[in-house]
């Protein structure tokens, strides 16, 4: 499940970065905020599924000059964090371990994976891809035994640049501490971040900074209606910091010495793995948005294909197979009968042609002259290209008229785009197929001369009739002739010779069998032209252009990817493994 989150999430940072339309930005954003978030949260259930466990994580998290790293300050009870009246001055996570050892926090690394430990002293503002971790130079009486963290702000313009490090931070975090002051509590952007940690089930404290004298009772009443409106579990304890006027700090009250502590016996991380789940289900609906509407447009294109194979059977049906002066493919079998009989006169003749059937190995490059001189000359080979250049001229038309409707335009424009740049080589391709059939189905085309051949041999009168007759003479002629490439496949129809043979044969005894040898033909004739071109040549390939449409504009994950995803996501606790 990581693997997807994190692909998922970078599909999204590169559309974003092609991606035109303001509102767009804006969702696409906040959802690589959730997937970070996720990811993050994940990662966290690695290490404490780990042994020995982490230690205690506490996040110090606010906006902009709410005073974070002073509070930092106050609770280790030392000037450990680095702080300044200048906006955006914390700009990475730095951890201070208190009472912890740095050695114990091993798996910290791991967790922020990309990220790279550093002392805080190593930290650069040119660089964001980066935390610290510290030991604390003292012992507090406000903290338990812990990692606390100071953090960047998330509200500011140039939080963007470092909007992960405070999300992995604050996902790592088995406590928050919400630093607000009296100027900044009501900011939507607090409320916003605030709204996204409920799924995180997080213990969490308000620190309302900067008070005035009178000013606390509502300020405390204000932030609980815009908890309750941002969040639905109860609404978390509030720490009043006034400044004391000597030290220029605030101050944390007596009375809630022990809070801290208190929250960390809250943590439990029994139900973790629950909250992951929890988390992924509430976010996979609007995380999947764009690729359900991607893959609703997929199966709208394959049900395109599926009616343009429909279409192009029915029209190769009406055009070749029951057109009754098109149809040359009987007939050529016919003229392959002829060549078995044992003709007065032609015998000699014919015995070469016999012999190029019976022993192809000595006569294959005249049987291969032959059988190419028949497919250049096939009325069929012409007219499969031009079912098939009609069939991808209607699929271009459909797709600029999607492209102009649709709300996937930008999916079925990319798709128009693509279908006419591969028009030419999905022909040129569909060409060579044509021919490879039309070459290899001769052999079918033999088979089924010889088969009414043997059916002949059971009847010696009808068959010694036929030798003896003149018009048997001429269309055997005629077969010579088409064996030698004297004549075209096209010849073969209107010949009359040939087609006086063929009526000569259905009105005999063996007229029955020779309409079944006909419907086994077309029969096999349809089903080779339906698979090996219309399936494989040409929609099998057309199902493959949207694997090619470009990364940078499309998701492009699979229906399959997404599936195996979502099977992971139904699983039940006890056969949930998330990472």
């Amino acid at each position: 499940m990581l693997e997807f989150i994190q692909l998922l999430k970078q599909r999204y940072q590169t559309i974003l970065q092609q991606a035109h339309l303001e509102s767009i930005k804006g969702v696409y954003q906040q959802r690589i905020d959730q997937l970070l978030m996720a990811e993050a949260f994940l990662r966290k259930g690695a290490l404490v599924e780990s042994a020995p466990l982490p230690p205690l994580q506490i996040a110090v998290v606010g906006p902009t000059q709410a005073g974070k790293s002073t509070l930092v300050n106050v609770l280790l009870q030392s000037g450990a964090a680095g702080v300044s009246p200048l906006a955006g001055y914390t700009v990475h996570p730095q951890g201070f371990c208190h009472r912890v050892r740095r050695e114990d926090c091993g798996g910290l690394q791991r967790y922020f994976g990309r990220f790279q430990q550093l002392l805080p002293m190593q930290l650069s503002k040119d660089r964001h891809d980066c935390f610290s971790l510290a030991d604390a130079d003292s012992q507090s009486s406000w903290l338990p035994d812990c990692v606390l963290w100071d953090t960047p702000d998330f509200d500011s313009i140039d939080s963007a640049t470092y909007r992960e490090g405070v999300i992995r931070t604050i996902a790592l975090a088995d406590v928050v501490v919400l630093v607000v002051s009296k100027e900044k509590y009501a900011d939507q952007s607090v409320w916003e971040m605030m709204a996204a940690l409920e799924v995180l089930r997080q213990p969490t404290v308000i620190c309302l900074n900067k008070l005035s004298e009178g000013s606390e009772a509502l300020i405390a009443h204000s932030l609980q209606g815009k908890w309750q409106l941002a969040r639905k579990d109860p609404f978390p304890e509030v720490v009043p910091l006034y400044y004391q006027k000597a030290s220029g700090l605030p101050v944390w009250p007596q009375a809630q010495q022990g809070l801290l502590q208190r929250l960390a016996g809250q943590v439990s991380y029994k139900k973790h793995a629950r909250y992951e789940q929890e988390l992924l289900q509430y976010y996979w609906p609007q995380w999947l948005e764009p690729i359900a509407q991607e893959h609703q447009a997929l199966k709208d294109w394959q049900q395109l294909l599926e009616h343009m194979i429909k279409q192009a059977l029915d029209n190769y049906q009406r055009d070749f197979l029951n057109h009754p002066h098109h149809y040359e493919t009987f007939q050529v079998a016919m003229a392959e009968l002829l060549t078995l009989l044992e003709i007065p006169g032609l015998a000699g003749i014919m015995a070469g042609t016999r012999r190029a059937l019976t022993w192809p190995v000595r006569q294959l490059m005249k049987l291969g002259r032959k059988k190419s001189a028949l497919t250049e000359t096939s009325h069929e080979v012409a007219l499969l290209n031009q079912i098939a250049e009609h069939a991808l001229l209607q699929m271009t038309d459909k797709l600029r008229d999607k492209a102009e409707g649709n709300q996937q335009r930008l999916w079925w424009r990319d798709m128009s785009a693509l279908l006419r740049g591969r028009r030419q080589e999905l022909l040129i391709d569909f060409d060579g197929a044509v021919r490879h059939y039309h070459l290899t189905f001769q052999q079918d085309v033999e088979s089924a001369a010889h088969r009414l051949y043997r059916k002949l041999q059971e009847q010696p009168l009808l068959l010694n009739s036929l030798r003896a007759t003149r018009v048997t003479t001429d269309a055997a002629m005629i077969a010579l002739a088409l064996n030698t490439g004297g004549i075209g496949v096209h010849d073969l129809v209107i010949a009359p010779s040939l087609l006086t043979v063929t009526s000569l044969l259905a009105e005999s005894a063996i007229g029955s069998y020779l309409h079944s040898v006909e419907a086994d033909l077309k029969r096999n004739q349809l089903s080779q032209v339906k698979q090996a071109l219309f399936i494989e040549a040409l929609r099998d390939k057309l199902l493959l252009l949207p694997t090619q449409l470009s990364g940078l504009s499309h998701f492009n994950i699979t229906p399959e990817q997404l599936q195996e995803a979502e099977n992971h996501l139904k699983e039940k606790r006890h056969g949930l493994r998330l990472l």
